[in-house]
């Protein structure tokens, strides 16, 4: 794991477990302990105040207090004891030759929130650095300088079990099978919030085993993923696991009007990812409309069975059924059954009559 010289940069598009990676080698660095790095074993993303530990937050430090900590001994460090400075928030760092002045016998690690790429992968090779970038960037003056670069990516959906699985076991909180599927449908790929939903399902269980029913009723976006899948069923005009996923949604005391507003949020999302063709557009719709780009990205397989009058017609569809239940002109389950019905295709069923017309006798 030794580079040339105890030189890292930390980067990614999860901060949390760039955290994570920052502590656990901090604590190798400190040791002397090389093991391999296992961030489902990290308990912890707190450096701890060690004696040879000097922190910096590169938006308010500047480079020269950076370099100055490499260089001096702390007053009550050992004289064998490695210095160790972390500098957070690293992609904000002023002057990134900092790192070529470094001193080679201090352990320096940079840590960024965010991917740092390399000015030649951002812009073309012809084109000049205005007067006002930095000479080069931090990506390539670590990499020149002999560092260690390690780039910590967002869990793919695929990698979202086994990591809930392994910071459960961590954590002491024993998860059902389901549990793991729903808190992973409702939480995605934060993994900060997977421990913090963990922890608060460990302390409601007791010991006990945590089931996905505990699951849907303690962490908030649990039934985002059940409409999910109802809108699944609906996009597929698959009305039978539709209204069986209508019938559970109502048993379990979602209101009616809950229901209606995270389809039409779904139906929304749709629309956007029907028009996404990179991970760009994705970043660049989930700002427009406050979601995320894993949230676009999963319905992008979907996005392709739904045109853009199927869209409007679901608005549509959906308003009237909210108008009809609080206008009194049917009760909610008959409403909410047309509705679901309709959006699967069943034209004969549509909501929309409710309330230009006369109700159906029930």
């Amino acid at each position: 794991m030794s580079p040339g010289r105890p030189l890292y940069l930390i980067h990614g598009e999860d901060p949390y477990r760039a955290r994570l990676r920052a502590a656990e080698l901090v604590e190798v660095l400190a040791t002397g302990d090389e093991r391999p790095s296992n961030l489902r074993a990290q308990r912890s993303a707190d450096l701890g105040a060690r004696l040879g530990l000097t922190r910096h937050d590169a938006r308010t430090t500047e480079p020269a207090a950076i370099e100055l900590s490499g260089a001096s001994q702390g007053l009550f460090d050992a004289v064998d004891e490695l210095r160790i400075v972390v500098v957070e928030h690293a992609e904000a760092l002023k002057d990134p030759s900092v790192v070529e002045r470094f001193p080679a016998d201090a352990a320096l690690v940079l840590v960024s929130e965010t991917k740092i790429q390399t000015r030649a992968r951002r812009q073309p090779a012809k084109a000049k650095p205005s007067a006002s970038e930095p000479a080069a960037d931090l990506a390539s003056v670590v990499e020149a300088a002999g560092g260690t670069i390690e780039h910590l990516p967002r869990l793919l959906p695929g990698e979202l079990g086994g990591w809930i699985a392994a910071r459960a076991t961590l954590l002491g909180v024993e998860l059902a099978p389901d549990a793991i599927n729903e808190l992973a449908a409702a939480v995605g790929p934060d993994s900060e919030r997977i421990d913090q939903e963990l922890a608060k399902l460990g302390a409601f269980a007791a010991g006990g085993r945590v089931s996905g029913t505990d699951v849907r009723a303690l962490v908030s976006g649990a039934i985002e993923t059940d409409v999910f899948e109802l809108t699944q069923a609906v996009v597929r005009h698959d009305s039978q696991t539709a209204l069986r996923r209508l019938e559970t949604l109502l048993a379990e005391g979602q209101a009616p009007q809950q229901i209606l507003a995270l389809l039409l949020w779904q139906f929304r999302v749709l629309l956007f990812a029907s028009a996404m063709r990179t991970q760009g557009d994705a970043e660049r719709m989930a700002k427009a409309i406050r979601s995320s780009a894993y949230a676009i990205g999963k319905w992008q397989a979907f996005a392709r069975r739904v045109a853009r009058a199927d869209v409007i017609r679901a608005y549509e569809v959906l308003y009237a059924t909210d108008l009809a239940i609080k206008t009194g002109r049917t009760n909610e389950q008959l409403a909410m059954t047309l509705c679901i019905l309709d959006l699967c295709g069943v034209h004969a069923a549509d909501p929309r009559l409710l309330v230009v017309g006369e109700p159906p006798h029930s």
